[in-house]
C-alpha cells in the first residue's frame, strides 16, 4: 500500500507518494500521481494506492516552500530504491547544503570516486525523489543548469529560492 498527496508550491503543483512507513519512494512536480509514477517509479504505479494528507512530510515540503526551512526535508526518510552507486550517489546530493552549487565532478570526487563525473549525472537524471534528494544543486562545469527531468526553469526556480534563503540567513 502507498498513499500520495499533492503540495501546491511557487514551483507548481508537487507530488510526494509514501510508503505505510512515511518513508518517500516518489515525488516530483507533478499534479497527477499516475504521471509521477508513470514517470519516476512504474512498480509502484501497479501497488494499491490512496489519497493522504501525509502529514509532517507535507509539512516538511511547506515549510521548505513557504518558510525557507530547507533543513525541514533532511529529517524526512527517503527510500528511491535503485542500485548501491545509485543509494550512494543519492545519499552525497543529500549532503549537499540548501543554497550550495556542486558540479558533476564534484559530486563525483565527494562519493570518493572522481572517474565516475558521467555515472553521477545518470544518479541525477534516475533520481526519483526529486527535492528530498536535491539534484537540482548539481550543475555542469561551467555553472549552467544542465538538464532536469521537471525542466530548467523547475531547477533555476529552486536554485534561486535556496540562495535568496542561505543569503537572508546569513
Amino acid at each position: 500500500m502507498i498513499k500520495w498527496t499533492v503540495v501546491d508550491t511557487p514551483a507548481g503543483p508537487f507530488c510526494v507518494v509514501a510508503d505505510e512507513n512515511d518513508v518517500v519512494r516518489a515525488s516530483g512536480w507533478e499534479s497527477d500521481v499516475d504521471d509521477l509514477l508513470r514517470e519516476v517509479a512504474p512498480e509502484l504505479a501497479r501497488m494499491e494506492r490512496t489519497e493522504e494528507d501525509l502529514g509532517r512530510i507535507r509539512e516538511a515540503v511547506v515549510d521548505y516552500y513557504e518558510r525557507g526551512d530547507f533543513a525541514a526535508l533532511d529529517g524526512i526518510e527517503v527510500h528511491p530504491a535503485g542500485t548501491a552507486f545509485l543509494g550512494e550517489a543519492w545519499a552525497a546530493m543529500r549532503a549537499i547544503p540548501a543554497g550550495e552549487r556542486v558540479t558533476y565532478q564534484q559530486l563525483a570526487d565527494r562519493m570518493g570516486r572522481p572517474t565516475a563525473t558521467r555515472a553521477a549525472a545518470s544518479a541525477c537524471a534516475r533520481n526519483r525523489t526529486g527535492l528530498f534528494v536535491p539534484c537540482h544543486r548539481v550543475v555542469r562545469s561551467d555553472g549552467s543548469t544542465g538538464q532536469f527531468r521537471w525542466g530548467p526553469d523547475t531547477k533555476r526556480w529552486h536554485l534561486d529560492h535556496e540562495r535568496v534563503g542561505a543569503d537572508s540567513s546569513a
